[in-house]
């Protein structure tokens, strides 16, 4: 899919809400043989209490344990015998769906990912079973320099705020929860108004209406709750450090950022390329470049806008020996400091563009690339010729434009730095 006029667009993607709330969105590939289901619910780690951490992710992975109508194995049987694939997972707003099947199945996965959702039982052994699960990659990230740093970072940049717990929860939150707790979550947040599903592949829109209505259209939930809205935000007061200290560890990893902007700002896309030059182009962008390509001190070095319905973070990482952890974050430091005050060349500023245009086409040519783009125009309501526009909106971008998001969203002073790693 290489023609930007092939590119899924208000004329082809079928968009129909049901009365109960639900939104359906499908786009046909009649070429296709498969189905490809990508959704959310708005029930996310916002609607937890600190105490409560993990609670959404523990509800989400635990729907597919069993049903009114289908036993735990009695579903990945189902599934297995079909090579179908139906999954849960939960972030800070929303619980996600995903499910993968040939279009003669989907009838039974979408009664399986109905069932699960509307009639979920929660049987307590194995959700016990799952905690244990849980905690254990909790533990086993906790020995993660890497996930360190960035977990050390969240919790300094996002002080009393939900961005700054863990989404999995923590090893003292994870453990206190109980199959009440999940039950209660469920019955709260769980039901179809802002619910959206998208189907790509081999169905057409009115097969997919058609099938959402038989198994969803009659779901109702009284006691569903809206999701919360984020309480306000303070950013980062000058440069917050702390260095978490894990003494059996021979490499020291850096996470250096503070809140971005919202994937809905209007300069969003500005600030997205901006973060292409510092910290993805080629060899990870300026920052790999200077910190680990010239002067060698990282194994690896990058940065990220972790754009979201919220002020996600732009962070920058870095992994590197314990004695040069100075010397790197001074030297992502200084790049900060370049891209605010020194407008990007247009060159360079051109070969960010065209990886941002050219990668774009390879995201859709699978039908599970197509969907995720699909469900996040509708999320942030991007509109449904966004993929149409793409191209356009990020050529219009200019040094000024790369320079104002620096010198916006980024700062030298006022800024978390976290570290991982042995003592220094």
């Amino acid at each position: 899919m290489t023609d930007s006029h092939n590119y899924p667009s208000n004329a082809t993607i079928h968009r129909e809400t049901l009365p109960n709330g639900i939104t359906v969105l499908v786009y046909e590939r009649t070429g296709s043989q498969s189905v490809m289901i990508e959704g959310y619910l708005p029930a996310g780690a916002l609607a937890e209490t600190a105490a409560q951490s993990g609670l959404a992710n523990y509800t989400a992975v635990s729907l597919m344990r069993g049903s009114q109508n289908h036993s735990f194995d009695d579903i990945y049987e189902k599934l297995e015998a079909v090579g179908a694939e139906l999954s849960f997972s939960s972030g800070y707003h929303l619980t996600s769906l995903s499910a993968q099947c040939l279009a003669e199945d989907a009838d039974l996965v979408l009664g399986l990912l109905a069932d699960v959702v509307r009639q979920p039982v929660f049987p307590e052994p194995l959700l016990n079973q799952l905690k244990g699960q849980i905690i254990t990659g909790l533990q086993m990230r906790a020995n993660d320099t890497q996930h360190m740093a960035s977990r050390t970072l969240r919790e300094l940049i996002y002080p009393n705020h939900p961005y700054g717990r863990s989404q999995n929860g923590s090893l003292q939150t994870v453990p206190t929860l109980s199959v009440a707790d999940v039950q209660q979550f469920h019955a709260a947040h769980y039901g179809p108004q802002g619910m959206v599903i998208c189907f790509v592949g081999a169905l057409s829109p009115a097969q997919a209406v058609a099938k959402v209505n038989a198994i969803l259209g009659d779901w109702h939930n009284d006691a569903q709750q809206p999701m919360l809205t984020l309480p306000k935000l303070v950013m980062p007061d000058g440069r917050i450090h702390h260095h978490h200290i894990m003494p059996d560890k021979y490499q020291s990893d850096i996470a250096l950022g503070r809140p971005g902007p919202p994937r809905n700002a209007p300069d969003y896309l500005a600030a997205s390329l901006m973060n292409t030059v510092l910290g993805v182009f080629g060899m990870m962008g300026r920052i790999g470049k200077n910190v680990r390509e010239a002067q060698g001190l990282a194994y690896y070095a990058y940065s990220s806008l972790q754009g979201g319905l919220g002020p996600g973070a732009w962070l920058a990482a870095a992994g590197v020996s314990p004695d040069k952890v100075e010397q790197a974050t001074s030297s992502i430091l200084d790049e900060i400091t370049r891209i605010q005050n020194e407008r990007v060349p247009v060159e360079e500023l051109a070969d960010s563009q065209a990886y941002r245009i050219g990668s774009l086409p390879v995201g859709l040519e699978t039908n599970s690339g197509i969907a995720n783009v699909i469900t996040d125009m509708e999320l942030y309501d991007w509109g449904l010729d966004y993929l149409l526009e793409y191209p356009d909106q990020v050529r219009v971008i200019t040094p000024d434009d790369v320079q104002a998001a620096a010198q916006k969203y980024l700062s030298t002073e006022h800024v978390g730095i976290a570290v991982a790693g042995p003592e220094i």
